[in-house]
C-alpha cells in the first residue's frame, strides 16, 4: 500500500503522539506550526489530508493547490476560518469537532453569567486592594427574579437553559434554525427583539455567519433592556466591541462577561480592559483535561475514517457528499 501524507497547519498541544497513533504506520504526518495559509501550502500541496487547528484563513487559493487532499478537518467546532464553497466545488470534504466541549463551554457561560450577577470578581479585586464592604458591589439582584435570554439555541445553549433554569430564571431563547418544541429543552421561544426587550442576561450561543457577524452592534445594543449584561462564549466577531464600548460608557448595559474578543488577546489599551463591569478571559470556556484528550483525538479520527474510505461523523459542507474525491 503506497504510503499518505497528512499535514497538520498549527496544533497547541506538546507533540502528535496521538495523531500518530490514530492515523496509523501508514500515513507519513507532517506537523507544523503556521498561522497562514502560505505558511503551510508548500507542504500541503500534495497531502491527502488537513488537519486545521488556527491557521487561516484558509481560501480557494488552498484547495486549488491541495489537489489531492481528500479532507479538510478542524480540531474545533467553529469553520468559519474555512471557505466551504471553495472546499465543495474542489471535492474536500470539512469536518469539526462540535461536541469535545459543550460541557465545558456550558459550565463557562454558566460561571460567567453568575459571576457577573454576584459580582464576585469585583469583590476580589475590592477585597485585594484593601476594602472589606459587601456595598462595593451594589445594586445586585435575586437571580430567581431575572430572566436569561440564549442567542442560539444548539447543543450549549440547551445545557445552558436547563443549568439556569434550576437557578430559578425564566428562560427565552431566539434561533432561527431550531422549532419551539423541537427539543427537550426549558424556554420559550421569542423573536430576536423580544429577546433583547425582554432579558436580563443576554447569552451568545449562534456561529459565526455572514448574516451574525456584528449582529450585536449599536441597535442591538438600543434593544436591549436597560441594566443588562452581556455573556458571549462564542465568537467573538458576533459583537461589534466598538459599538459594546459605546454601550458601556453610556450605562446602556450594566456589564459584559466575555471569553471571546477580536482580537485575542485584546491589546493592552484597549477599552474593554480595565473595567469594574467587564469580564474577560482568555478563550477559556472549552477547556477542561477531558476536553482537551478529545479535542486532539476528534479530527485526526475523522481523518482516518476518510482515509478508510468510510464516511466522517461531522460533515460539515454536507453538499460535498456524492461528489467528493474521497468517493464519499
Amino acid at each position: 500500500m503506497s504510503r499518505l501524507k497528512v499535514v497538520i497547519s498549527d496544533y497547541v498541544w506538546d507533540s502528535v503522539d496521538v495523531e500518530r497513533r490514530i492515523l496509523g504506520p501508514n500515513v507519513d504526518v507532517v506537523a507544523l506550526r503556521t498561522k497562514t495559509e502560505d505558511e503551510f501550502l508548500e507542504a500541503a500541496a500534495d497531502c491527502d489530508a488537513l488537519l486545521n487547528t488556527y491557521a487561516g484563513p484558509i481560501t480557494a487559493k488552498a484547495m486549488a493547490r491541495m489537489d489531492r487532499c481528500k479532507i479538510i478537518a478542524r480540531y474545533g467546532i467553529g469553520v468559519d476560518t474555512i471557505d466551504l464553497d471553495a472546499a465543495t466545488d474542489a471535492g474536500i470534504i470539512v469536518t469539526n469537532n462540535p461536541t469535545y466541549c459543550v460541557e465545558e463551554v456550558a459550565d463557562h457561560t454558566v460561571a460567567l453569567l453568575l459571576s457577573a450577577a454576584r459580582k464576585t470578581a469585583l469583590l476580589d479585586r475590592s477585597v485585594r486592594g484593601g476594602r472589606w464592604d459587601v456595598m462595593a458591589a451594589a445594586p445586585m439582584r435575586r437571580l430567581s427574579t431575572q430572566t436569561l435570554g440564549l442567542v442560539g439555541f444548539g447543543n450549549i445553549a440547551r445545557r445552558v437553559a436547563a443549568r439556569l433554569a434550576a437557578f430559578g430564571m425564566a428562560v427565552l431563547w431566539y434561533d432561527p434554525f431550531v422549532q419551539a418544541g423541537q427539543f427537550d429543552a426549558p424556554g420559550e421561544k421569542v423573536d430576536f427583539d423580544t429577546l433583547l426587550a425582554r432579558a436580563d442576561f443576554v447569552s451568545i450561543h449562534s456561529p459565526l455567519l455572514p448574516e451574525t457577524r456584528g449582529l450585536f452592534n449599536d441597535a442591538a445594543f438600543a434593544k436591549m433592556r436597560p441594566g443588562a449584561i452581556l455573556v458571549n462564549c462564542a465568537r467573538g466577531a458576533v459583537v461589534d466591541q466598538d459599538a459594546l464600548v459605546r454601550a458601556l460608557d453610556a450605562g446602556r448595559l450594566a456589564g459584559a462577561a466575555l471569553d471571546t474578543t477580536v482580537p485575542e488577546p485584546l491589546p493592552a489599551e484597549h477599552p474593554l480592559r480595565g473595567r469594574d463591569t467587564v469580564i474577560l478571559n482568555p478563550h477559556a470556556a472549552w477547556y477542561s483535561v477531558e476536553a482537551f484528550a478529545e479535542l486532539q483525538s476528534g479530527a485526526p479520527g475523522e481523518v482516518a475514517r476518510v482515509l478508510r474510505g468510510e464516511m466522517p461523523l461531522h460533515v460539515v459542507n454536507r453538499k460535498v457528499l456524492g461528489r467528493s474525491r474521497a468517493g464519499l
